[in-house]
């Protein structure tokens, strides 16, 4: 039985993005069919045991469960054009 990502998200009770993670990083096997990502629920259940991953739980690694699943933080960088700031500064032209 083939399923779609979303729908083996909704199997292991996680996000459709950590079973985006899981694939895209060779974790569990796929079939593609075109565009569409499908998983053979048996063939991902028996690739997770000989692996030792858990999608259920949250020691799996591909859950951030220690306050790291926050946005990172930007390099600083100067601003391209000009805003409203820098546009009050500069006198008016006559």
């Amino acid at each position: 039985m083939l399923l779609t990502a979303k729908e083996l998200a909704e199997k292991f009770d996680v996000h459709i993005t950590t079973i985006r993670r899981a694939y895209r990083m060779g974790r569990i096997p796929y079939e593609r069919f075109c565009k569409m990502y499908l998983f053979d629920l048996q063939k991902v259940r028996r690739a997770m045991r000989l692996n030792g991953l858990h999608l259920e739980g949250t020691e799996d690694g591909l859950r951030a469960t220690d306050g790291n699943s926050g946005r990172r933080a930007q390099p600083t960088r100067p601003r391209l054009g000009k805003t409203g700031a820098s546009i009050a500064q500069t006198p008016r032209r006559k």
